[in-house]
Protein backbone atom coordinates (compact mmCIF):
# COMPACT_ATOMS: atom_id res chain seq x y z
CA UNK A 1 0.00 0.00 0.00
CA UNK A 2 0.91 3.39 -0.86
CA UNK A 3 1.48 5.49 1.96
CA UNK A 4 4.21 7.89 1.46
CA UNK A 5 3.96 11.67 1.29
CA UNK A 6 4.14 13.49 -2.23
CA UNK A 7 6.91 15.52 -2.29
CA UNK A 8 6.47 19.08 -2.82
CA UNK A 9 8.98 22.33 -4.13
CA UNK A 10 8.45 25.91 -3.15
CA UNK A 11 9.71 28.66 -5.31
CA UNK A 12 9.87 31.73 -4.20
CA UNK A 13 11.75 32.71 -0.21
CA UNK A 14 9.64 35.60 0.52
CA UNK A 15 6.44 35.90 2.72
CA UNK A 16 4.43 34.30 1.27
CA UNK A 17 6.95 31.24 0.49
CA UNK A 18 8.22 31.14 4.20
CA UNK A 19 4.46 31.54 5.50
CA UNK A 20 3.74 28.45 3.11
CA UNK A 21 7.12 26.50 4.52
CA UNK A 22 5.27 25.90 7.86
CA UNK A 23 1.80 25.11 6.91
CA UNK A 24 3.12 22.55 4.39
CA UNK A 25 5.76 21.42 7.23
CA UNK A 26 2.35 20.51 9.31
CA UNK A 27 0.93 18.35 6.23
CA UNK A 28 0.37 14.63 6.43
CA UNK A 29 0.07 14.17 2.92
CA UNK A 30 2.54 16.58 1.45
CA UNK A 31 6.82 16.38 1.84
CA UNK A 32 8.62 19.46 1.24
CA UNK A 33 11.78 19.01 0.33
CA UNK A 34 12.90 21.83 -0.42
CA UNK A 35 13.01 26.25 -0.90
CA UNK A 36 14.39 27.70 -3.94
CA UNK A 37 14.77 31.27 -4.33
CA UNK A 38 18.24 33.30 -5.57
CA UNK A 39 18.90 35.79 -2.84
CA UNK A 40 21.76 33.65 -0.07
CA UNK A 41 20.94 36.37 2.55
CA UNK A 42 17.28 34.87 2.09
CA UNK A 43 15.64 34.95 5.02
CA UNK A 44 13.72 32.87 4.53
CA UNK A 45 16.20 30.31 2.66
CA UNK A 46 17.72 29.95 6.45
CA UNK A 47 14.58 29.31 7.89
CA UNK A 48 14.46 26.75 5.47
CA UNK A 49 17.54 25.49 6.29
CA UNK A 50 17.17 25.57 10.07
CA UNK A 51 13.95 23.00 9.32
CA UNK A 52 15.26 20.49 7.25
CA UNK A 53 14.32 22.08 3.71
CA UNK A 54 17.22 21.93 1.61
CA UNK A 55 17.71 25.56 0.34
CA UNK A 56 18.43 26.21 -3.43
CA UNK A 57 20.12 29.25 -4.23
CA UNK A 58 20.20 29.46 -7.99
CA UNK A 59 16.58 29.50 -9.06
CA UNK A 60 14.92 26.76 -11.23
CA UNK A 61 18.03 25.90 -12.33
CA UNK A 62 18.54 24.09 -9.38
CA UNK A 63 15.30 22.24 -9.95
CA UNK A 64 16.50 21.52 -13.28
CA UNK A 65 19.44 19.42 -11.61
CA UNK A 66 16.90 18.12 -9.23
CA UNK A 67 14.19 16.39 -10.65
CA UNK A 68 13.35 14.02 -7.48
CA UNK A 69 12.81 17.05 -5.31
CA UNK A 70 9.44 17.12 -6.15
CA UNK A 71 5.98 16.26 -8.12
CA UNK A 72 4.27 19.10 -7.29
CA UNK A 73 5.77 22.79 -7.46
CA UNK A 74 4.37 25.84 -5.43
CA UNK A 75 5.22 29.33 -7.24
CA UNK A 76 5.41 32.05 -4.40
CA UNK A 77 7.40 34.50 -6.43
CA UNK A 78 5.85 37.30 -9.14
CA UNK A 79 3.81 36.80 -12.10
CA UNK A 80 6.44 37.46 -14.69
CA UNK A 81 8.62 34.68 -12.76
CA UNK A 82 5.74 32.08 -12.71
CA UNK A 83 5.19 32.94 -16.56
CA UNK A 84 8.71 31.87 -17.42
CA UNK A 85 9.07 29.06 -14.94
CA UNK A 86 5.38 27.46 -15.73
CA UNK A 87 6.94 25.47 -18.97
CA UNK A 88 9.56 24.01 -17.14
CA UNK A 89 7.90 22.92 -14.09
CA UNK A 90 5.33 21.17 -17.27
CA UNK A 91 8.41 19.98 -18.82
CA UNK A 92 9.51 18.39 -15.85
CA UNK A 93 6.68 16.64 -15.14
CA UNK A 94 5.47 18.52 -12.61
CA UNK A 95 2.48 20.02 -11.13
CA UNK A 96 1.99 23.84 -10.31
CA UNK A 97 0.60 25.92 -7.70
CA UNK A 98 0.69 28.83 -8.77
CA UNK A 99 0.26 31.55 -5.62
CA UNK A 100 1.36 34.45 -7.96
CA UNK A 101 -1.20 36.87 -10.04
CA UNK A 102 0.07 35.19 -13.53
CA UNK A 103 -3.39 33.12 -14.35
CA UNK A 104 -1.13 30.57 -16.19
CA UNK A 105 -3.64 28.37 -15.45
CA UNK A 106 -7.48 28.08 -14.78
CA UNK A 107 -8.71 29.51 -11.28
CA UNK A 108 -8.77 27.64 -8.66
CA UNK A 109 -10.71 28.61 -5.12
CA UNK A 110 -10.87 25.95 -2.52
CA UNK A 111 -14.17 26.39 -0.83
CA UNK A 112 -15.50 27.10 -4.65
CA UNK A 113 -14.64 24.68 -6.99
CA UNK A 114 -11.67 22.60 -5.75
CA UNK A 115 -12.77 18.63 -7.22
CA UNK A 116 -10.28 16.03 -7.15
CA UNK A 117 -11.58 14.39 -10.37
CA UNK A 118 -10.89 18.09 -12.11
CA UNK A 119 -7.67 18.71 -10.60
CA UNK A 120 -6.05 16.04 -11.15
CA UNK A 121 -6.16 17.05 -15.29
CA UNK A 122 -4.36 19.82 -14.83
CA UNK A 123 -0.58 20.67 -14.45
CA UNK A 124 -0.87 24.06 -13.70
CA UNK A 125 -3.41 25.93 -11.31
CA UNK A 126 -3.77 29.39 -10.62
CA UNK A 127 -4.71 30.59 -6.73
CA UNK A 128 -6.11 33.85 -8.09
CA UNK A 129 -4.68 36.31 -5.27
CA UNK A 130 -5.29 36.81 -1.10
CA UNK A 131 -8.03 39.31 -2.15
CA UNK A 132 -9.76 36.39 -4.78
CA UNK A 133 -9.52 33.93 -2.10
CA UNK A 134 -10.94 35.70 0.42
CA UNK A 135 -14.14 37.58 -1.73
CA UNK A 136 -14.89 34.97 -4.26
CA UNK A 137 -16.37 32.91 -2.52
CA UNK A 138 -18.65 35.30 -1.06
CA UNK A 139 -19.74 36.82 -4.55
CA UNK A 140 -20.26 32.89 -5.92
CA UNK A 141 -22.68 32.15 -2.43
CA UNK A 142 -24.53 35.77 -3.56
CA UNK A 143 -24.96 34.42 -7.23
CA UNK A 144 -25.72 30.75 -6.32
CA UNK A 145 -29.28 32.43 -5.29
CA UNK A 146 -29.60 35.44 -7.39
CA UNK A 147 -28.25 36.83 -10.53
CA UNK A 148 -25.51 39.38 -9.80
CA UNK A 149 -24.86 41.75 -12.41
CA UNK A 150 -21.71 43.26 -10.86
CA UNK A 151 -19.28 42.48 -8.20
CA UNK A 152 -16.19 45.20 -6.81
CA UNK A 153 -14.48 44.13 -3.86
CA UNK A 154 -11.69 46.17 -1.66
CA UNK A 155 -8.84 44.55 -0.10
CA UNK A 156 -6.93 46.08 2.14
CA UNK A 157 -3.91 44.85 3.84
CA UNK A 158 -1.18 45.78 6.20
CA UNK A 159 1.61 47.12 4.51
CA UNK A 160 3.73 45.42 6.67
CA UNK A 161 2.89 42.05 5.29
CA UNK A 162 3.57 43.09 1.74
CA UNK A 163 6.77 42.13 0.46
CA UNK A 164 8.21 42.68 -3.04
CA UNK A 165 6.76 40.24 -4.60
CA UNK A 166 3.05 41.42 -3.28
CA UNK A 167 4.33 45.26 -4.39
CA UNK A 168 5.00 44.46 -7.82
CA UNK A 169 2.31 42.21 -8.69
CA UNK A 170 -0.76 45.27 -8.07
CA UNK A 171 -1.21 45.45 -11.53
CA UNK A 172 -1.59 41.81 -12.34
CA UNK A 173 -3.84 41.70 -8.74
CA UNK A 174 -6.72 43.74 -9.74
CA UNK A 175 -7.07 42.42 -13.06
CA UNK A 176 -6.60 38.62 -12.27
CA UNK A 177 -9.02 39.42 -9.41
CA UNK A 178 -11.52 41.03 -11.03
CA UNK A 179 -11.55 38.54 -13.84
CA UNK A 180 -12.14 35.72 -11.74
CA UNK A 181 -14.54 37.55 -9.98
CA UNK A 182 -16.50 36.59 -13.30
CA UNK A 183 -15.68 33.04 -14.17
CA UNK A 184 -15.78 31.74 -10.65
CA UNK A 185 -17.44 33.97 -8.87
CA UNK A 186 -20.40 34.46 -11.61
CA UNK A 187 -21.10 37.72 -12.02
CA UNK A 188 -21.34 39.22 -15.00
CA UNK A 189 -19.01 42.25 -14.45
CA UNK A 190 -16.66 43.44 -11.62
CA UNK A 191 -13.81 45.61 -10.15
CA UNK A 192 -10.86 44.40 -7.22
CA UNK A 193 -8.81 47.59 -5.74
CA UNK A 194 -6.41 46.67 -3.11
CA UNK A 195 -4.95 49.02 -0.33
CA UNK A 196 -2.02 48.96 1.48
CA UNK A 197 -2.46 50.30 4.87
CA UNK A 198 0.36 51.68 6.92
CA UNK A 199 -1.78 51.83 10.42
CA UNK A 200 0.15 51.36 13.70
CA UNK A 201 -0.39 48.90 14.76
CA UNK A 202 -0.97 46.83 11.57
CA UNK A 203 -4.31 45.99 10.41
CA UNK A 204 -6.00 42.67 9.97
CA UNK A 205 -7.13 42.17 6.20
CA UNK A 206 -10.08 43.38 5.97
CA UNK A 207 -12.09 42.64 2.43
CA UNK A 208 -15.41 44.43 1.53
CA UNK A 209 -17.74 43.02 -1.35
CA UNK A 210 -20.45 45.47 -3.03
CA UNK A 211 -22.93 43.59 -5.02
CA UNK A 212 -25.67 44.30 -7.66
CA UNK A 213 -28.30 41.36 -8.26
CA UNK A 214 -30.64 41.48 -11.54
CA UNK A 215 -33.74 41.33 -8.88
CA UNK A 216 -34.17 42.59 -5.50
CA UNK A 217 -31.78 41.09 -3.49
CA UNK A 218 -34.39 41.69 -0.10
CA UNK A 219 -36.85 39.09 -2.19
CA UNK A 220 -34.03 36.42 -1.78
CA UNK A 221 -32.75 37.46 2.01
CA UNK A 222 -33.12 34.25 3.78
CA UNK A 223 -31.58 32.34 1.23
CA UNK A 224 -29.07 34.81 0.59
CA UNK A 225 -27.93 34.42 3.94
CA UNK A 226 -28.02 30.87 4.33
CA UNK A 227 -25.58 30.48 1.95
CA UNK A 228 -23.45 32.99 2.89
CA UNK A 229 -23.18 31.24 6.31
CA UNK A 230 -22.59 28.00 4.51
CA UNK A 231 -19.80 29.56 2.47
CA UNK A 232 -18.41 30.85 5.08
CA UNK A 233 -18.46 27.48 7.57
CA UNK A 234 -16.82 26.06 4.64
CA UNK A 235 -13.75 28.74 3.93
CA UNK A 236 -13.55 28.40 7.90
CA UNK A 237 -12.76 24.31 7.48
CA UNK A 238 -9.13 25.53 6.33
CA UNK A 239 -8.83 29.19 7.16
CA UNK A 240 -10.02 29.21 10.58
CA UNK A 241 -9.20 33.11 10.96
CA UNK A 242 -11.91 34.17 8.40
CA UNK A 243 -15.03 35.66 9.73
CA UNK A 244 -17.66 38.16 9.24
CA UNK A 245 -16.47 41.65 10.15
CA UNK A 246 -20.28 42.73 10.51
CA UNK A 247 -23.97 40.77 9.89
CA UNK A 248 -24.26 41.07 6.04
CA UNK A 249 -26.32 44.07 4.95
CA UNK A 250 -28.77 43.53 2.28
CA UNK A 251 -31.00 46.37 0.52
CA UNK A 252 -33.15 46.69 -2.78
CA UNK A 253 -30.67 45.36 -5.30
CA UNK A 254 -27.03 45.77 -2.93
CA UNK A 255 -25.52 43.03 -1.01
CA UNK A 256 -22.95 44.26 1.32
CA UNK A 257 -20.25 42.37 2.82
CA UNK A 258 -17.30 42.98 5.23
CA UNK A 259 -15.09 39.78 5.70
CA UNK A 260 -11.77 39.94 8.18
CA UNK A 261 -9.46 37.24 7.83
CA UNK A 262 -6.98 36.88 10.73
CA UNK A 263 -3.69 34.97 10.36
CA UNK A 264 -2.45 32.05 11.58
CA UNK A 265 0.95 33.66 12.86
CA UNK A 266 3.13 31.12 11.13
CA UNK A 267 5.81 33.46 9.56
CA UNK A 268 3.96 37.13 10.05
CA UNK A 269 2.04 38.26 13.20
CA UNK A 270 -1.64 37.53 13.09
CA UNK A 271 -2.45 40.96 11.17
CA UNK A 272 -1.45 39.19 7.88
CA UNK A 273 -4.02 37.02 6.82
CA UNK A 274 -3.62 38.11 3.77
CA UNK A 275 -0.58 35.24 3.83
CA UNK A 276 -2.89 32.81 5.82
CA UNK A 277 -5.90 32.79 3.29
CA UNK A 278 -3.56 31.92 -0.07
CA UNK A 279 -1.31 29.93 1.46
CA UNK A 280 -3.99 27.99 3.44
CA UNK A 281 -5.67 27.32 0.07
CA UNK A 282 -2.67 26.45 -1.75
CA UNK A 283 -1.98 23.69 0.83
CA UNK A 284 -5.71 22.44 0.75
CA UNK A 285 -5.46 22.26 -3.15
CA UNK A 286 -2.17 20.70 -3.14
CA UNK A 287 -3.24 18.12 -0.81
CA UNK A 288 -5.85 16.93 -2.90
CA UNK A 289 -3.44 16.81 -5.51
CA UNK A 290 -1.74 14.71 -3.13
CA UNK A 291 -4.75 12.52 -2.55
CA UNK A 292 -4.85 11.70 -6.07
CA UNK A 293 -0.87 11.21 -7.10
CA UNK A 294 -1.18 8.37 -4.17
CA UNK A 295 -3.99 6.86 -5.27
CA UNK A 296 -2.71 6.72 -9.04
CA UNK A 297 0.82 5.03 -6.81
CA UNK A 298 -1.17 2.68 -5.53
CA UNK A 299 -2.79 1.52 -8.56
CA UNK A 300 -0.02 0.55 -10.54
Amino acid sequence: MYNQNVKCAIIGSGNIGTDLMYKLLRSDKLELTTMIGIDPNSKGLALAKEHGVKPIYNGIDGLIAEPGLAEIVFEATSATAHAHNAPIIKELGMKAIDLTPAAVGPFLVPSVNLKEEEVAELDNVNMVTCGGQATIPIVKAISDVVKVNYAEIVASISSKSAGPGTRQNIDEFTVTTAKALREVGGADESKAIITLNPAEPPILMRNTIHVHTKEPAEYYREDILASLNSILQTVQSYVKGYRFKADPVIKGHIVTVAVEVEGNGDFLPKYAGNLDIITSAAVKTGEVMADHLAKEETAK
